[in-house]
């Protein structure tokens, strides 16, 4: 009794493409090849070629339709949804969410967009989720001059340029720094995280601006300067006196790729 449905392989197909062009009937072929009629019947109706059933097209029209069947599958699962509204909570972008997701989840990943129609389907049902992105989901200002928006910090020093070493996290002084936005926008944390041994430090700005931020920094990692080699930031314009932060500690500091702040570590 032939089976009810099986997905061809490579070979069955190839088989299919002997035994057709044989002059075999289908319901023989498909008793041969253990699959129900109604598979080959499919598969021939759907890869005809000028020259017959063109085995090598189908079977890579087949792996295309699988990905994009894989990468289609649901994936806003509940434990997914708390991690991405958790990270916008911390005024994490979609595309910054995104990325650390494939960091940390692989496929499981959802893209940007995707977390953004969950931000927009949470609004139309009455929810403020929407507010806990950066703009409010306003459009950005246009940048003409090239001189504005993340990535344009003067003098900043990428990530791929920081020393290997960094990211092994195996030796003590390499540190990455950011700010923790508090309630309705109203003050904010600077914080700074050791790589190796993850010992965290904090300080509280009253606003989160370059001086602040830049005070805080040199005043908290200032006490530990003898154990200060690098320092990683985000493109955060809060980060701007990035050089006289190197300057007062006597460390590099780098910067993440503009909206990858993941890469920090």
């Amino acid at each position: 009794m032939p089976k009810s449905y099986h997905h061809l392989t490579r070979d069955r197909r190839c088989q299919l493409y002997v035994l057709n062009s044989s002059g075999k009937s289908t319901d023989s072929i498909a008793k041969v090849l253990g699959v129900h009629p109604s598979t080959l019947y499919r598969e021939l109706s759907h890869n005809k070629g000028s020259k017959g059933y063109a085995y090598q097209q189908a079977h890579k029209n087949a792996l295309e339709g699988r990905k994009r069947s894989a990468g289609n599958r649901l994936k806003m699962t509940p434990e997914v949804i708390v991690v991405i509204e958790s990270k916008l909570q911390l005024q994490w972008s979609p595309e910054q969410i995104s990325g650390w997701m494939k960091l940390h989840y692989g496929d499981e990943a959802v893209s940007h967009e995707t977390i953004y129609r969950h931000v927009w389907k949470d609004k139309r049902q009455d929810g403020d989720l929407y507010k806990e992105l950066r703009h409010h989901g306003k459009k950005y200002n246009k940048r003409v001059s090239g001189k504005a928006g993340r990535g344009c910090i003067p003098g900043r020093i990428d990530i791929a340029e920081r020393p290997a070493i960094v990211e092994e996290k195996s030796r003590l002084g390499d540190w990455e720094g950011d700010t923790i936005i508090g309630k309705e926008h109203k003050g904010a944390v600077v914080s700074i995280v050791d790589r190796c041994s993850k010992l965290t430090l904090l300080k509280k700005v009253n606003r989160k601006t370059a001086l602040e931020v830049e005070e805080a920094l040199t005043d908290k990692l200032g006490n530990v300067a003898d154990c200060v080699l690098t320092v990683t930031l985000d493109n955060g314009k809060e980060f701007a006196n990035h050089l006289a932060i190197s300057s007062k500690l006597g460390a590099a500091v780098y910067f993440a790729r503009p909206y990858c702040s993941w890469e920090r570590g």
